[in-house]
């Protein structure tokens, strides 16, 4: 017995007391001890001590004899029986045998020693039982509730234990299959695996790809040896566990990261294309004021202009939809305008795999959202649209002013007026289980490597955060359709008031002061020539240090305009040294990002940009 376990307990039942007295004397070294002066006692006993191991209970007692009390107790208790008697009554001890299940007995006058070591004997087939019963009711429950199909098998393959799961996958139950390998019952099992585990005697893990009705399942299967005492292997166990979820979740997530390194592969590219196009555009609108009324000329740098700010207008929203950033911030716009706009890159973005229908009402409403969200939003769900008709079909994207006096409860709207914007598709639509999952993030039914599970949810986030909602409606062979609702700016009316006349101060900065920070000539270049256009003095530098040296030793400047980011130090730090001295002079930075935070005493100007624009900065900052 184990010494930190404590003693077993015995109990004790004779109806002499003197008898009780020496069995007590006899075993209270070696366990803990209960007495009792007959077989109602001992059960009154037995029913609240269920620890008892070794019962030992004279035959001959007046009100029940030892066979009977046996026979009662095994109902109340698993502890081993022995059995006293004086007389060589063959009779009793074969009913006590065959009611109370004794497992011995001792004749009186006892022999000291026999006793106690039949009782020690007893005691430890107890623990032992105990001990069996304890692992199989853990087996059971392992079995039974492990989320995994269990087997074991024996050297030959043949089932020993199947549990529930496993029997179910063979289509059996659970004890039908015992005996029988996994072939005969139909199964696939891997029959190459096992036999590895057992040359090896190590545990063999296998994952398998399958086909099923449902789509693509990933199955992981542990095969593990179970030796012998002797070090032989004896038996297998089989464990089978369904690891789709986790495999498409894995393959989820290197999508998302594929596509956070697109997003900063389209930033990075994007910040670089619109420094380019800052040169295109600047030089083309110096160039176009220093040539004579040639109209042909004129009319070819026009259109270089429009091209070059097309170009910018795709960088900007390429750097939206690289998702680097929070968005810049509702604004209140004009939908049609949006969607007109939107129109050509849904159109390039798709295809000729769809036939694409416009339907915009006249006169919709104005509402305050995120621009660059807008777009995305339509982009994304015409992609899907066009994905639900592999073989072709008709998407139409409409737009309409409603008023809602009672808004259906599951859009939680309030009442008021609304933009709704609609994508409507003519695929095979979806059934109630997809539809309730749709707007889970990650969830999809393309291919792996075909879709994000994104798109929806980005729209449904778009529409929430601008104070509307997304409701899809879709059925089985019926298409979908998806509305976006989106509230209706209250705009006030604008007192219009004269222009002021330009005073003696305006004038006067037309000759200011002003350092031009670039480390990209060309943009530097168009940068100085439209400030040299407005009459200002202007000085170049062509980084951080060289412009620090020039507010040193170049005289005073009234204003310093710095690109944002430039190898070494960047923008902002540049201002803080500039300013380390308790200067205020103005500053503006020059920014290809739409992620750039800047002190809230630094103006901010995003490339590429006009001529004009960079002027209606340079009074702002002034004006501060």
């Amino acid at each position: 017995m184990n010494a930190l376990s404590p003693p077993p307990l015995i109990l004790l039942v004779d109806d002499e007391p003197d008898i009780l007295v020496a069995l007590a004397d006899l075993l209270e070294d070696s366990f803990q001890v209960l007495a009792a002066n007959g077989g109602a006692e001992a059960l009154e006993i037995l029913s609240r001590e269920p620890d008892v191991a070794v019962i030992v209970s004279d035959q001959r007692m007046p009100e029940m004899t030892g066979d009977v009390f046996l026979g009662q107790a095994r109902r109340l208790s698993e502890a081993e029986a022995i059995l006293l008697t004086g007389y060589a009554d063959l009779s009793s001890v074969t009913a006590a045998l065959n009611k109370g299940g004794i497992v011995g007995y001792a004749a009186k006058p006892w022999d000291p020693e026999a006793l106690r070591a039949m009782v020690s004997s007893a005691a430890e087939r107890h623990q032992l039982r105990r001990a069996l019963n304890e692992e199989r009711s853990l087996l059971r429950g392992l079995m039974a509730h492990l989320p995994a199909a269990v087997a074991v098998k024996d050297r030959e393959g043949r089932y020993v234990r199947i549990n529930e799961r496993k029997a179910l996958a063979l289509g059996l139950g659970a004890k039908t299959g015992v005996g029988k390998t996994e072939s005969e019952l139909g199964g696939s099992g891997r029959a190459d695996a096992e036999a590895l585990a057992l040359a090896r005697g190590e545990t063999v893990e296998v994952l398998d790809e399958r086909e099923t009705e449902v789509g693509t399942q990933w199955l992981e299967t542990a095969i593990v040896p179970v030796h012998d005492p002797a070090g032989e292997v004896r038996h297998l166990v089989v464990v089978e566990r369904d690891v789709t979820d986790e495999k498409l979740a894995e393959m989820q997530l290197r999508q998302s990261d594929k596509l956070r390194a697109l997003g900063t592969l389209a930033g990075g590219v994007a910040h670089d294309f619109n420094n380019l196009l800052t040169a295109i555009i600047g030089s083309l609108e110096l160039a176009t004021r220093r040539m004579g009324d040639e109209a042909a000329l004129r009319r070819y740098l026009d259109n270089a202009t429009l091209a070059a700010q097309k170009g910018a207008t795709l960088t900007q929203r390429l750097l939206g939809f690289s998702r680097q950033t929070e968005s810049r911030g509702a604004e209140v716009v004009d939908l049609a305008e949006i969607l007109s706009e939107t129109k050509d890159l849904v159109e390039r973005t798709l295809g000729g795999g769809a036939r694409i229908s416009w339907n915009l009402a006249d006169g919709l409403w104005r509402s305050a959202i995120e621009p660059d969200q807008l777009e995305l939003a339509i982009l994304n769900l015409a992609v899907n649209a066009r994905d639900a008709m592999p073989d072709g079909g008709r998407i139409t994207i409409s737009a309409w002013n409603q008023t809602l006096a009672a808004p259906e409860p599951q859009l939680d709207l309030a009442a008021g007026d609304y933009a709704v914007i609609s994508v409507h598709d003519t695929g095979a639509g979806m059934t109630p289980e997809v539809l309730a999952r749709v707007l889970e993030p990650f969830f999809t039914t393309k291919p792996v490597g075909k879709g994000t599970g994104l798109g929806l949810p980005m729209a449904y986030g778009f529409a929430q955060r601008s104070g509307g909602a997304l409701e899809i409606c879709s059925e089985p062979g019926q298409g979908t359709e998806v509305k976006i609702y989106l509230p209706r700016a209250v705009i006030a009316a604008l007192e219009v008031t004269p222009a002021p006349e330009k005073s003696a101060a305006d004038q006067e900065r037309s000759g200011r002061r002003i350092l031009v920070v670039d480390d990209e000539p060309p943009v530097r270049a168009v940068t100085a020539g439209f400030l040299r256009d407005c009459g200002h003095d202007v000085v170049e530098a062509d980084g951080a240090d060289a412009a620090l040296r020039l507010l040193r030793e170049g005289g005073p400047f009234d204003l310093a305009l710095v690109d944002f980011a430039m190898p070494g130090v960047n923008g902002v730090e540049f201002a803080r040294r500039a300013r380390a001295d308790g200067s205020d002079l103005p500053i503006i930075l020059i920014t290809g990002y739409f992620d750039v935070e800047v002190p809230g005493d630094i103006a901010l100007v995003h490339k590429p940009f006009s001529n004009a624009t960079l002027q209606a900065a340079l009074a702002r900052a002034w004006a501060q």
